[in-house]
């Protein structure tokens, strides 16, 4: 298989990384990464009769037992709308359950189901596979820029609400 005898194409970083070119290059990377990496779980989704929307809600959702609507809608950066739809058809499909909050009761968390969690699994495990390969075909340094960068993409504010994913709340 070409993908076990992976050679990188890209060259080193010139030391003149801002310049437009450099700039479009990395856009670009991220731009066909991404298309890619969803394009590696749309099959998957397709069967269980879900969305991208759908599986981004699932998996965050996975990652923080017990989020609330406002919290996963600040991670999503959705329209209530948008989520009030994924919500209503991941509970239809008997993925997902509401319950009043702990602390705040108009509050309402969201827990997988058993279904929830055995979907979210696994196609979890497919993007794993694609995100492992391609971890260790770039190596360990690569993949620690790849962090930086992509940290340093995100506004500050936010940067607190990631680290804290799949942490048990205090």
């Amino acid at each position: 298989m070409a993908e076990e005898n992976f050679l990188s194409q890209v060259p080193a970083a010139s030391a003149l990384f801002l310049r437009e070119d450099e700039v479009r290059r990395g856009i670009e990377f991220l731009f066909f990464a991404h298309a890619s990496l969803w394009r590696s779980i749309d099959a998957r989704l397709v069967e269980k009769d879900l969305g991208r929307a759908h599986y981004r809600a699932l998996y965050f959702i996975a990652r923080q037992p017990g989020l609330t609507i406002s919290d996963l809608l600040a991670l999503l950066g959705i329209t209530k709308q948008s989520l009030g739809r994924v919500i209503k058809e991941l509970e239809g499909n008997e993925m997902l359950t509401t319950r009043p909050g702990n602390r705040d009761r108009r509050q309402k968390e969201l827990r997988l189901t058993e279904d929830g969690r055995t979907t979210e699994a696994a196609v979890f495990a497919l993007l794993r596979d694609t995100m492992s390969r391609a971890y260790t075909q770039a190596g360990q340094q690569a993949v620690t820029g790849f962090w930086q960068v992509s940290e340093a993409l995100v506004p500050a504010r936010d940067r607190k609400r990631i680290a804290a994913l799949g942490k048990n709340p205090a």
